[in-house]
């Protein structure tokens, strides 16, 4: 599986929950693309076109989605939640829930929404033995929204999102995932887990580039979501413009797509995206949750290192975060140096392996840190 990447030999990458290197066939889609464009121009674009389209039904078939025709591509998870939250009717009084961990994207967002008479209540989940309890237990009558990362992006707590989904269609409040940390690392059925609104980038655990992100919104909510950017290719029919007299917009989620696609990045992700969809999610999955336990058990027999992230395989996914205490900043210091790909965050360490890196690279991290701290 590392043969389908070409990382250099002196480092260990695991960062996979920042920005991921792009596999071997990502970087040749992309180089195939570039050269198409130098040597013909646009004279292929109906066919990048079309690779677009097998993008969104690749991601389709990643989160298990009814139709393609709820899929989007938008520039990032900011812009998914953004067109969410200003899409949606507010009315004073309502309130969103969501975990105080969450990342910026997840919580600056719906935090703006404030001076539309809107609350948002901060629940933390830190240390709690039943998390998603603890979140449904907050929804009241004037709930409109309860908006959670699938994998927190700190401490790596894995949410049971079909327990919380059944919860708000059960008090009808609509559910929103962002999906960044789990899509690529661990199986999703959106139909499942009863989501009304789906966001990720691509750049994680997509292994895919910036700039180009999934969004998911069940096909009986489209009317629900008030446009507020317009363009050319959110039309029903784009390809014709003689017919912008009487433009409507799509009857697809491509309404939330205003203008220009992204074909670079969309070559790079569609490449991506297949590779997982070729391996089999069950299989990355089986993986990513291997390599967490491996660090665990690695990290577990380490004097003087506190683990952060819950140790149960249902609890988490690809992220192990741990701490030393004070030596913290100086033991990622050591690490970076050394070649380690990583980063400082949720008061610790955080180490994010993907399905393909190798158990011998997570060896020497171990042996790094043991020999630091001791």
């Amino acid at each position: 599986m590392e043969s389908r990447f070409d990382l250099v030999d002196d480092i260990i990458y695991v960062n996979h929950a920042a920005v991921a290197p792009w596999p071997k066939v990502s970087v040749q889609a992309v180089k195939n693309f570039a050269d198409e464009n130098g040597h013909v121009g646009s004279r292929n674009y109906a066919r990048w076109l079309k690779v677009e389209q097998e993008l969104k039904q690749r991601l389709a078939s990643l989160i298990h989605a009814a139709s393609v025709d709820e899929i989007a591509l938008l520039k990032n998870t900011s812009e998914g939640l953004s067109v969410i939250a200003y899409g949606l009717d507010w009315l004073a009084g309502d309130n969103i829930i969501i975990a105080a961990e969450e990342f910026p994207s997840n919580r600056i967002v719906w935090e703006s929404l404030t001076s539309k008479g809107v609350s948002v209540q901060l629940v933390n989940l830190a240390g709690a033995a039943d998390p998603e309890q603890l979140l449904i237990n907050h929804i009241n009558s004037r709930t409109r929204l309860l908006s959670i990362s699938g994998v927190q992006y700190a401490s790596g707590l894995r949410m049971d999102l079909q327990r919380l989904g059944t919860a708000c269609q059960a008090h009808k409040v609509l559910f929103c995932v962002d999906a960044i940390q789990q899509l690529g690392a661990i199986r999703f059925d959106v139909q499942a887990v009863h989501a009304d609104f789906v966001v990720a980038d691509g750049h994680k655990w997509l292994l895919g580039p910036e700039g180009l992100a999934l969004f998911y919104c069940r096909r009986e909510l489209f009317a629900q979501l008030k446009l507020h950017q317009f363009g050319w290719h959110m039309v029903e029919d784009f390809s014709d413009f003689s017919k912008m007299d009487h433009w409507q917009p799509a009857h697809s989620a491509r309404r939330f797509e205003c203008g220009s696609p992204n074909l670079l990045a969309a070559h790079a992700l569609h490449a991506s995206v297949g590779l997982l969809l070729n391996t089999g999610m069950d299989k990355v999955e089986q993986q990513v949750l291997a390599k967490v336990q491996h660090l665990i058990k690695l990290f577990g027999a380490i004097k003087g290192v506190n683990i952060l992230s819950p140790t149960q395989p249902q609890r988490h996914a690809g992220i192990f975060t741990f701490t030393t205490g004070e030596t913290d900043q100086a033991l990622y210091q050591h690490l970076v140096n050394r070649g380690a790909i990583c980063a400082l965050r949720g008061g610790g360490i955080r180490f994010s392996p993907h399905f393909y890196t190798p158990d011998a690279k997570l060896d020497t991290l171990a042996q790094w840190v043991s020999e630091f701290i001791h």
